[in-house]
């Protein structure tokens, strides 16, 4: 996890993230609120023994997403780094070498890189795994194509890391049209046994059957969320082990409180729910929980 220090709206990802919303603060405050949030967040993961390296961002770089560090790269238990083409140029600099540094640091291998980064060249963009919703078990990658996920770059990260693509567009409303929706990480989260999607977002009927039909080939159960409560950050979870095994579903507050009783029960009969305020960090960037957390895979020395 990244900690900002310079996090306010980025006016370069705002043309096409439609959750982001102006705050009316000075961008020292919000940066301020932001880090309170991240802070007890983090607290929050630590203290059900969930193992977090917090890595502090670096002021010079003027990266005011740095919190979403997801986005630029995965870790893969083969050791292999993945580094991805991002749509916002600011948000290239957030692909820092002290990220690897650090992780090394804390005994972990990294035998090599995955670099797509050279398709921005190309104007073409797939941001890691905001784009891909990875199932590393059955080795699926869920993606919804927008222009942050391109479908020959999904191609090519399935043919060098041996996945299957699963692949459809996710719709959302913006002024009474339908425009596809920038990450599916916000409309999708996949855990061991379940998925928390958005259907809805699914327009064309195929697709939508495709994503199901793959979803319950491999034993997950479908916990369906509305619109209403996606745009509430309730697509974008994420499963993490804590002490003893324990496993955690992890949200935003905004998150967990838009969801149903029946909703929240079909989640706990496999895991626990564990839920933070992230506020700030929602409307000013447009992204939510499972967006901070990059999950290591990396074998350890």
């Amino acid at each position: 996890m990244i900690r900002p220090v310079a996090f306010r709206m980025n006016e370069e990802t705002a043309v096409n993230n439609f959750f982001q919303e102006n705050i009316d603060l000075k961008n020292s405050e919000i940066n301020t609120k932001a880090q309170a949030e991240f802070d007890a967040f983090v607290a929050k993961l630590r203290a059900v023994g969930v193992q977090v390296i917090v890595e502090h961002d670096d002021l010079k770089m003027d990266t005011p997403d740095s919190i979403f560090p997801n986005n630029w790269v995965s870790f893969h238990d083969s050791g292999i780094v993945g580094l991805y083409p991002m749509f916002a140029e600011n948000r290239r600099r957030e692909r820092r070498e002290e990220v690897m540094d650090r992780l090394e640091s804390e005994g972990f291998v990294i035998e090599g890189y995955m670099d797509y980064t050279s398709a921005e060249e190309e104007g073409l963009f797939l941001e890691g795994t905001g784009s891909l919703l990875l199932d590393r078990v059955h080795k699926k990658a869920y993606c919804a194509l927008s222009p942050r996920a391109d479908e020959e770059l999904l191609i090519e990260f399935c043919e060098d890391f041996d996945y299957f693509p699963v692949v459809f567009t996710a719709n959302q409303v913006v002024d009474g049209v339908r425009v596809p929706i920038y990450h599916t990480n916000v409309m999708m989260a996949l855990a061991e046994n379940f998925a928390v999607i958005c259907l809805d977002t699914i327009d064309d009927a195929t697709e939508k059957k495709n994503v199901v039909q793959h979803l319950k080939q491999d034993g997950k159960e479908i916990i369906a969320i509305t619109e209403a409560q996606m745009h509430q950050f309730a697509g974008n979870m994420l499963q993490v082990k804590g002490a003893g095994d324990t496993k955690y579903m992890i949200m935003s507050k905004a998150a967990h409180e838009s969801l149903r009783p029946d909703q929240v029960e079909a989640i706990e009969k496999h895991c626990e729910i564990l839920s933070s305020d992230l506020e700030t960090i929602e409307t000013c960037g447009g992204g939510s929980a499972r967006c901070m957390m990059a999950e290591v895979f990396l074998p350890k020395e």
